[in-house]
């Protein structure tokens, strides 16, 4: 498998099958220039250019050309934890790109407020160097403690301003994402502070009930973290956060199709229950891409057993090992139609953070992420596009 980058020349990729924004294109094709998305079509009609690639050759029969996948939520993968710094970024984000994951957001666990703002700034240095990097997603600390999941209980803590707004400054406008519990004093003010910032309010780790969850979205709040867990489920006489947000058109949920953070029927559920609401992430901590083994989710110790991460000290499930091809596949074997399975990964996670005008979609002028995967789900070649538009 090649991982290229599209940002130089002219690039033609014909004779696959398009899936973008819903629909499927048979016999279609996409030009990119200079790493930008020039035009599309169907059959033999497109020019020549620096580089042709016959998508059949490549992947065989039915393979497939979509846009580059997003991640919003994932902590690493090869061995390395993104808590841990520069080197650690670049190497899960190698490992996730050739899985198909063109752009991500680095998603930072629960740790002291110095050093979550130092990792923050970091992050937002390496979005001038690293374009495939998107910003960070503080997932703690402002967190229930009943539902710290792999977050270490004892540096949880209350939202109080000065902390939110020193965490959301040290990222100088690249904060992309910061999960909340929104019952926590000073909850539902914090989730006005993270939107009027520029960032998405995500609830999540919550033991909110369904009232409380609708007065953060009536807040702002416009995502669900990985929505089942680490949450209230559903009951009959109390619905809890996961059906108010797909009641809410704003909300978008994130889902771990894995087949261990969710059944296959309720993977299918979520996108039937919020439709071209759903953003699949991996959740994936170090272990993804690696061995079995002993690992470190922050200040947690983590032991990963059969693909399985688990906390050590209280055996809560600690991320995943899932990579977003794996994700498609798992989705598409549950029963979720291939093109909102493909939407899932690309369009919506590009939406949720405010950057569906420049990714998620293989149309004329955004920016030319793509994967090419076989009629299996997958991965052959994937095109990395430029830099974001400042």
């Amino acid at each position: 498998m090649k991982t290229l980058s599209s940002a130089t020349g002219s690039l033609v990729i014909h004779s696959a099958r398009l899936v973008d924004r819903g629909e499927i294109v048979e016999d279609g094709w996409v030009r990119i220039e200079d790493g930008v998305v020039a035009s599309r079509g169907t059959g033999p009609d497109w020019e020549p250019a620096t580089e042709v690639v016959d998508a059949t050759a490549v992947a065989g029969a039915g393979a497939l050309l979509t846009p580059g996948f997003v991640d919003i939520h994932g902590h690493g993968g090869a061995g390395a934890a993104y808590d841990d710094g520069v080197d650690a970024i670049r190497t899960g984000r190698d490992l996730h790109r050739e899985h198909g994951t063109t752009r991500a957001v680095i998603s930072l666990v629960t740790g002291t407020i110095d050093d979550l703002a130092r990792s923050v700034a970091l992050i937002a240095t390496l979005t001038r160097t690293d374009p495939d990097v998107l910003g960070s997603h503080l997932e703690g600390p402002f967190l229930d403690p009943g539902h710290h999941g792999a977050h270490e209980p004892s540096l949880l803590r209350h939202p109080v301003p000065a902390d939110v707004a020193r965490l959301l400054d040290a990222g100088e406008g690249t904060v992309r994402q910061v999960t909340i519990a929104p019952e926590l004093p000073g909850g539902i003010d914090a989730v006005r502070q993270i939107v009027a910032a520029g960032a998405a309010a995500a609830v999540g780790h919550t033991d909110a009930d369904a009232a409380m969850a609708v007065a953060a979205f009536e807040a702002g709040a416009s995502l669900l973290t990985h929505a089942f867990n680490a949450m209230p489920g559903i009951h009959h006489r109390a619905p809890g956060p996961v059906l108010a947000a797909a009641a809410d058109h704003r909300v978008i949920l994130e889902a771990i199709a894995d087949d261990v953070h969710l059944d296959p029927h309720v993977v299918k559920l979520v996108f039937d229950a919020a439709p071209q609401r759903v953003a699949l992430i991996t959740d994936a901590m170090a272990a993804a891409g690696s061995a079995d083994g002993k690992y470190d989710l922050g200040a947690v110790k983590v032991t990963v057993e059969n693909g399985v991460a688990r906390a050590d000290d209280t055996g809560s499930i600690a991320g995943s090992t899932l990579t977003q091809d794996v994700a498609l596949q798992r989705a598409v074997a549950a029963g979720v139609p291939l093109p909102e399975v493909v939407r899932a990964l690309t369009e919506t996670p590009a939406r949720a953070i405010g950057r569906d005008a420049h990714l998620g979609a293989l149309r004329p002028g955004l920016l030319g992420d793509a994967v090419l995967l076989d009629a299996e789900l997958r991965v052959a070649r994937v095109w990395t596009g430029p830099a974001l538009p400042a």
